[in-house]
């Protein structure tokens, strides 16, 4: 009995590796807040994800609760950061783009569910004050919370 040929081997491991480099992506930013999104019933998706900057506000996970307290703080890719940070925040979102792309931004605000709305108005307001009007809220849909 013949043995088993083994020449195809690494093409097939070679297909399957460029495959997964190929379908996976990588995690942009590590949330060091904590998100659990309020559920809400009226909900639409964004039709482009590659226009929004995400600022995160939450209370800073138990790692960075000894520096940062237990006070919701704001996020801004991997960084904390105050109100006035935002202003460069979306100057520096805006750089990365096209000129063609920057009116068609959106502002999306990943807010924990017990974070006080006070520090989501002062966001507001930053935003405002940067002339980035195009602000979302992220959320779970209901369904997704019972499935």
């Amino acid at each position: 009995m013949p043995g088993i040929s083994t020449a195809s081997l690494p093409d097939i491991v070679f297909m399957l590796l460029f495959f997964f480099m190929v379908s996976t992506t990588m995690r942009e930013v590590t949330v060091n807040v904590r998100q659990r999104l309020p559920a809400a019933t009226e909900v639409r998706k964004l039709e482009k994800k590659s226009l929004v900057s995400y600022i995160y506000i939450g209370q800073p996970r138990t790692a960075f609760q000894s520096l940062l307290g237990t006070e919701p703080r704001i996020q801004l890719n991997d960084q904390f950061a105050s109100t006035e940070d935002i202003a460069a925040f979306i100057a520096s979102e805006r750089e990365a783009r096209d000129e063609a792309e920057i009116p068609f931004m959106t502002t999306s605000l990943k807010v924990d569910e017990e974070a006080r709305m006070g520090i989501v108005d002062d966001v507001k307001r930053a935003l405002r004050r940067a002339n980035a009007l195009k602000i979302n809220y992220s959320t779970l849909t209901v369904e997704d919370i019972f499935n």
